[in-house]
């Protein structure tokens, strides 16, 4: 596994992105969006920024309640379709929350918009909607067609049943789970596990900025 990628909103300030890669960072996966309006404030900047110190770069969406494919269209009105894309579904703090069919929706449009399918960015909200609508493997959900960014602060990443492998597994948000947590030019912050190698992340993110998808397949974690 190689920790080095991480991810960022307007929550996080950033001191320098040469620092961060300089400590080993590869890749930074930016906040863009949340619903079907709202815009990270920081991310026109820091994606330049981010491009400048020659990281990968990423851009998710925060889902919630509401249309899907208008949201589906913020995301790609705002990061484009040369940049990662993911769909971060989790509950909502600030009102409703994005439904399981709401998700399918989502990744469905990116997949018809852009000829690949984003990836999927959960812990404990994927598992609990897989359960609640009796989705046991990958054939019952479109959502089994996006590589799984695993959200999970323990020891070992524990995978929801629709897959059989996580891509990416965001293990800290910079004080819960298992260290390290600190990255130099941003302090603390989410940090990432990637399942596969150096050569093998650059090759999936090419991958996943060009119309098809192919993701690596390290290691078969725990199954949840």
């Amino acid at each position: 596994m190689l920790n080095a990628v991480i991810d960022i909103s307007h929550h996080n300030q950033i001191s320098s992105f040469d620092t961060v890669r300089q400590a080993g960072i590869l890749g930074v996966i930016h906040k863009a969006t949340q619903g079907s309006a709202y815009v990270d404030p920081t991310f026109a900047d820091n994606r330049k920024r981010i491009q400048d110190a020659g990281l990968l770069f990423g851009a998710y969406h925060f889902g919630t309640a509401g249309d899907a494919d208008a949201q589906a269209e913020r995301l790609l009105a705002v990061a484009g379709t040369d940049a990662l894309l993911v769909l971060d579904f989790e509950s909502n703090p600030q009102g409703g929350s994005m439904t399981l069919d709401e998700a399918e929706q989502f990744v469905h449009h990116i997949y018809h918009a852009t000829g690949r399918y984003p990836g999927l960015y959960s812990g404990s909200t994927i598992k609990q909607a897989l359960s609640t609508a009796g989705i046991t493997g990958p054939s019952q959900t479109e959502l089994s067609k996006c590589w799984l960014w695993l959200a999970q602060y323990a020891a070992t990443p524990l995978i929801p049943k629709a897959w059989s492998t996580w891509t990416l597994w965001q293990y800290t948000d910079g004080a819960a789970g298992n260290g390290p947590y600190e990255v130099s030019g941003v302090g603390r912050c989410d940090r990432d596990q990637f399942n596969g190698t150096a050569d093998q992340l650059q090759a999936f993110w090419r991958a996943g900025t060009a119309a098809s998808s192919n993701v690596p397949t390290q290691q078969q974690p725990a199954m949840a």
